[in-house]
């Protein structure tokens, strides 16, 4: 690629974004009960997802362009055919300076030696209960048994660090969270709880949610919260560690506490979609010009055209039930 594509990718807001998420897949193994709406979305076809060379070559052109951080997500990113083989593709790409996989965990032990021996370091594992029979309310599948053997298997191989992604459900996971908290104080784990963003249509009943103030409350008894300081290239959460725990807690309040000025992500969707915010219809399409044969220098307008459209903020409010049409299994996380 010629070097004058070598322009940082900095917003109207003087944001830098390097960070790109990349869904692979719409398609999941599970079903959880605020992902997946009673009726079915009809799935992408074949045709219609991004070919796995179509997703390296906008990631290196992003990368040119000053992407550093790639995460890849879903949907499930481990239940598309030959995804390994794809994450070690991506890791040989110079210039990505951390590669993380976020998956639900339940084929984590097939695949840990193959993942880390792909060049994946850094995992996410979405786990929204530590009860046997609620899990499965929650996802549809009796499955935590095989999440908690794949969580131990990758702590065997070595990654790290290992995140726990917990979305703080009123009425549903709350009694647990004091339970995730305690995760820490035995495990070098860092448990991140999430607010409930209303993102796409779900089984879910519409509540207000739970919030990071009240998040914390229930925590508080296990003792003082001792805030770590975030270096530049961190995420969002605010991140904490009880004292004497090798492990820690983190709390991401998309609603409750707006992160926006200091977002420095980008998402391309399982459909080709380049999304400038998570909590906004906004995209632009990259697959049909890819396809119509447009060169790098025009992907790289439309990288630096989705730059320009990024918003200040998501402007949804805490009991704004309206939300986001598409579902996140399409858009990355």
């Amino acid at each position: 690629m010629n070097d004058g594509l070598k322009t940082k990718l900095i917003d109207r807001h003087d944001r830098r974004l390097n960070y790109l998420r990349i869904s692979v897949t719409d398609r999941c193994n599970l079903r959880c009960t605020y992902c997946v709406p009673r009726d079915r979305i009809p799935r992408l076809s074949h045709a219609e997802i991004l070919r796995y060379e179509e997703i390296l070559r906008i990631v290196r052109i992003g990368v040119d362009l000053g992407i550093t951080k790639v995460r890849v997500t879903g949907g499930e990113p481990l239940v598309r055919k030959g995804v390994i083989g794809f994450l070690e593709s991506l890791a040989g790409i110079s210039g990505i300076s951390e590669l993380t996989l976020t998956t639900n965990g339940v084929f984590l032990e097939d695949h840990a030696e193959r993942i880390r021996a792909a060049g994946i370091r850094r995992l996410n594992i979405s786990l929204d209960t530590l009860q046997r029979e609620k899990f499965a309310r929650i996802t549809g599948s009796d499955a935590l048994e095989r999440v908690w053997q794949g969580i131990e298997s990758i702590r065997r191989h070595g990654f790290s660090p290992i995140k726990l992604n917990v979305v703080a459900l009123k009425g549903i996971n709350d009694d647990e969270l004091i339970d995730f908290a305690r995760l820490t104080f035995r495990h070098p784990y860092h448990v991140r709880f999430i607010e409930h963003m209303p993102i796409g249509q779900s089984r879910m009943k519409t509540t207000p949610p739970l919030l990071v103030p009240e998040i914390k409350d229930f925590i508080r008894p296990l003792g003082e919260m001792l805030p770590i300081e975030k270096n530049a290239d961190d995420g969002p959460a605010e991140r904490f560690r009880f004292k004497g725990a090798p492990g820690e807690i983190g709390f991401i309040s998309a609603l409750s506490h707006h992160f926006c000025s200091s977002c420095n992500r980008l998402r391309l969707t399982a459909s080709g979609q380049l999304r400038p915010c998570l909590l906004s219809d906004r995209q632009l399409d990259l697959k049909g010009p890819m396809r119509a044969g447009c060169k790098d220098s025009q992907l790289a307008e439309l990288f630096q055209q989705a730059v320009r459209n990024k918003p200040s903020d998501h402007n949804l409010a805490v009991n704004d039930h309206a939300g986001v049409s598409c579902q996140m299994s399409s858009i990355g996380g």
